[in-house]
């Protein structure tokens, strides 16, 4: 299985001078995840290529790249990334939720790191 890796992304991002680590904050992951993210391991779901090229202040269509439809099983921690909406397959016996149910959770996980991260900054700046 060949490996897209995001080449308009990584490109604009080191032309911008952005690290990994910058982009990941934003969009509230963390920088290994990012990581895989732009080197095509894991998919880049449509609100965080949004959040991506918001952050670059680049069209979306400047950066995004096609995904291929695969999974991708980690032991320790199974990485969902099938582009139908149909069954993810892991070895954890998900076989019967629907894709778009993981994407949902993905999102809400998503805004669940942003509002606690919004936290930690209130809460520091209290002290």
């Amino acid at each position: 299985m060949s490996v897209m890796q995001k080449e308009k992304l990584r490109i604009i991002r080191k032309q911008k001078g952005y690290t990994q680590q910058q982009v990941a904050d934003f969009i509230a992951t963390d920088v290994s995840n990012y990581s895989r993210k732009e080197s095509g391991d894991v998919k880049i779901i449509k609100d965080e290529w949004d959040k991506i090229a918001r952050f670059l202040e680049v069209p979306v269509e400047e950066i995004y790249e096609e995904e291929e439809s695969k999974i991708i099983v980690n032991n320790d921690h199974p990485v969902f990334n099938d582009k139908s909406a149909n069954a993810i397959v892991t070895q954890n016996n998900y076989d019967n939720i629907p894709g778009t149910i993981v994407e949902n959770l993905q999102s809400y996980i998503t805004l669940l790191k942003e509002e606690n991260k919004r936290l930690k900054d209130n809460l520091k700046s209290l002290k």
